[in-house]
């Protein structure tokens, strides 16, 4: 009989509220400074109301109602419980933007006995997902928790099954036996509480129990089964105020965040909430909005005591007294300040002071003598001289320009390492960009004759008038280092030695018709050198390491560093002997008198290297054919030429070209400098070539015996000569060039 009361009284307080339209609830802490508009009721027993909500309208006349709009409008019933639609509100937060309710639990015992509690909501009010759990209570129950919103229903729910284990229960547990829970989904509202129980099911004892309570307040026990002791636990319920978001609602008509507080509407669906600002207190929906915190009465400072703080709008600062020094926080603290603490301040602000006018005055000295320094070395190197003679240019367009050490420092990157490429006996080279984006080689000397710093000038300045295609142009220099820096064009593809090594052992018949090209190519810009330059210039080091290709494998000759002008009064210059082992004139060795006939031998050694792939000197080889000179013109006298030539080379197609481009390069290397034909016949005889081989209709057959006649002439003019002659039987003349004492090599100024 009691039990049916119970449930009579259930379904009476169902049925009112389910009349309600809407449910207005927040769970609150007790935050002092939550206040009411004035002449409204701010308490209702033991619950503060805080503004927006409110209890009916304010006591002072035309003030209106206490709350922000009636969805915030509460019930205090006899001055002791404060009710919202017939719903207990047990507290209200305006931090948290919550409230805590009293609501039902649902209860099914049998078809006759049970209840399905109802909560309407409106617009701006959601179950806390956060702040809540579903939980069923029983043995073979299950429950629902229900929600309904713009005609969409959503459900979420958990079931319990003892299946005879009631007795490994424990109190404390919710994991599924005899108590299950689940998290509350987002957006909630209009809810509806189901519970159930499984038919046929031998374990159920007692009624099954369905509810949303807050988090930890309800600790389950085995007892529950049997009777469970709560028909209403409190619940959660988030709140909003306003219909749109922070950006739609500021400047607006009846936006509720006052001063100093800020708006939030990060995972709130609807409206938004407001905080006070940092260093503010209050109601920040207050009309007078939130206070400024006096930390300096709180514990909420840094600072060694409320003495040593001053309050300021929105924050505090900590200072010290007169006479003391620190910053009056408890890291810091305060200090006296005496005589001494003075004098040594003084005195370290005085050192200070004088060592930065030191140092100042020392980087001062530093810089103009590095400047003085720069002006020496400009003025060592020749720079007045160049200057004058540039300035006497008609066609400056052409003329050599004048680095400084610091841009050629920045397009090489302080001279790193990494671009690097290449180096010789006279200087290192790298790769640069200059503030154009040119890419350029610099060429970084390593020494220079002070003695010939007039001849270097000249140099400088006539290399740089030169404009020819296979010569690499010299754009200018830097002479503002103890030894000069060289600037000139960029070749991208290495070096000629690069390319016949690098084919070497390979089938690369192509490479035939390149390689008399670069032979072409190389001989014209030594021919124009020699002779059609302004100044007659004797390269001094032809070899195939200083003869640059391009992309198109065009030849570029490159290194003047050894090179030599010649007045144009004379034909030969006596200087110490200077090239590389390999390629120097056997004459020039003895006589140190340097002629362009030197150049025609080295460049004869290089059509060598063109023909056999072979290194100008190797000690692999034996010790009579340490030199590739003397092993090609061997080959020749002993009819073995085509056998010596590159693997990949020799066709049917090319056999006359080849071997008279070998009679050509023994020619160039005759041991008498006046036998040899000059670098102008050598490029034409070389041109011819060419052109026999674009039109063979012009070749005109020579018969075998007229070859064989040039392939001795050759051989032996190279070998024996009449008169004084070098005799290879003799065992003198080129081969005795080895018993000479090694001659020392000058810098080539």
């Amino acid at each position: 009989m009691k039990q049916n009361t119970k449930l009579t009284q259930l379904c009476q307080i169902l049925m009112v509220i389910i009349s309600i339209s809407m449910v207005t609830i927040v769970f609150a802490s007790d935050e002092s400074f939550s206040t009411s508009l004035p002449g409204c009721k701010s308490t209702c027993g033991d619950v503060k109301v805080p503004y927006p909500f409110g209890i009916s309208n304010s006591s002072i006349p035309n003030q209106g109602p206490c709350s922000i709009n009636p969805k915030f409008e509460l019930t205090c019933q006899n001055d002791t419980k404060l009710v919202s639609g017939g719903i207990q509100v047990l507290n209200i937060s305006i931090l948290e933007g919550q409230v805590e309710i009293s609501f039902f639990v649902s209860r099914y015992c049998d078809s006759n006995h049970s209840n399905k509690p109802f909560l309407g909501t409106v617009d701006g009010f959601i179950i806390s997902p956060k702040e809540n759990k579903f939980l069923t209570v029983g043995c073979d129950n299950y429950g629902y928790l229900n929600s309904v919103y713009n005609k969409e229903i959503y459900s979420t729910g958990c079931l319990t099954r003892c299946y005879g284990n009631r007795n490994r229960i424990k109190n404390g547990t919710c994991s599924g036996i005899g108590c299950c829970q689940v998290d509350i989904p987002p957006m909630m509202r209009n809810i509806t509480i189901e519970a159930f129980n499984f038919d046929n099911s031998t374990e159920r004892v007692g009624c099954s129990n369905s509810f949303v309570v807050k988090n930890g307040y309800y600790n389950f026990s085995v007892s529950h089964l049997d009777y469970f002791p709560y028909d209403e636990l409190p619940l959660i319920i988030d709140w909003s105020v306003g219909s749109g978001n922070c950006k739609a609602s500021k400047g607006e008509d009846g936006y509720a965040c006052k001063k100093n507080s800020d708006c939030f509407d990060e995972e709130i669906d609807f409206g938004y909430q407001c905080k006070c600002k940092i260093g503010y207190e209050g109601n920040p929906y207050h009309p007078d909005g939130c206070k400024d915190i006096n930390e300096c009465k709180t514990s909420n400072n840094t600072c060694i005591s409320e003495k040593h703080c001053r309050n300021t709008e929105g924050s505090y600062e900590c200072f010290c007294p007169d006479g003391q020094s620190g910053n009056g926080t408890l890291a810091g603290g305060c200090n006296r300040r005496d005589l001494i603490t003075k004098i040594a301040i003084g005195t370290s602000v005085g050192l200070i002071v004088l060592f930065v006018a030191i140092s100042i005055l020392y980087l001062t000295y530093q810089k103009r003598k590095f400047i003085k320094l720069k002006q020496k070395f400009f003025q060592q190197n020749g720079g007045s001289i160049l200057l004058q003679q540039l300035s006497t240019r008609e066609d400056t367009s052409r003329s050599a320009q004048i680095f400084t050490e610091e841009e050629l420092k920045k397009a090489t990157k302080n001279y790193d390492e990494s671009l690097i490429i290449g180096r010789g006996g006279f200087g290192t080279v790298f790769k640069g960009i200059l503030p154009d984006n040119k890419i350029v080689a610099v060429k970084k000397s390593k020494i220079i004759d002070a003695d010939q710093i007039e001849q270097f000038i000249n140099e400088v300045v006539v290399l740089s008038q030169i404009n020819h295609r296979n010569v690499v142009k010299l754009l200018g220099c830097c002479l503002e280092t103890e030894v000069p820096s060289l600037v000139y064009e960029f070749v991208s593809n290495g070096t000629l030695f690069d390319f016949i090594q690098g084919t070497k052992d390979k089938a690369n018949n192509p490479t035939w018709k390149t390689r008399l090209r670069i032979a072409a190519e190389t001989a014209g810009a030594l021919s124009y050198l020699h002779s059609a330059a302004s100044i007659p210039i004797i390269h001094r080091d032809v070899k195939s390491t200083n003869i640059l290709l391009d992309d198109n494998y065009t030849a570029k000759v490159s290194d003047f560093g050894a090179s030599r002008l010649v007045p144009l009064d004379q034909t030969e210059i006596a200087t110490m002997v200077q090239g590389t082992l390999g390629y120097l004139d056997p004459e020039y060795m003895q006589t140190h008198q340097l002629t362009e006939k030197s150049d025609v031998y080295s460049f004869g050694v290089v059509l060598a290297e063109l023909l056999t792939g072979d290194k100008p000197l190797s000690f692999n080889r034996s010790e009579e054919n340490t030199s590739l000179a003397m092993q090609f013109l061997s080959c020749l006298k002993q009819d073995k030429i085509f056998e010596a030539i590159q693997f990949g080379i020799l066709s049917d197609d090319n056999k006359k070209e080849i071997k008279e481009v070998a009679i050509l390069a023994a020619r160039c290397m005759r041991l008498r400098g006046d036998e040899r034909p000059s670098m102008k016949e050598v490029a034409m005889e070389l041109d011819g070539i060419r052109l026999m081989e674009k039109h063979p209709w012009n070749d005109t057959e020579l018969n075998f015996e007229e070859n064989q006649r040039l392939l001795h002439e050759a051989s032996c003019s190279i070998y024996s000569e009449t008169g004084d002659s070098y005799n290879l039987g003799n065992t003198i003349g080129f081969d005795s060039l080895r018993d000479q004492p090694l001659i020392a090599y000058d810098d080539g100024r």
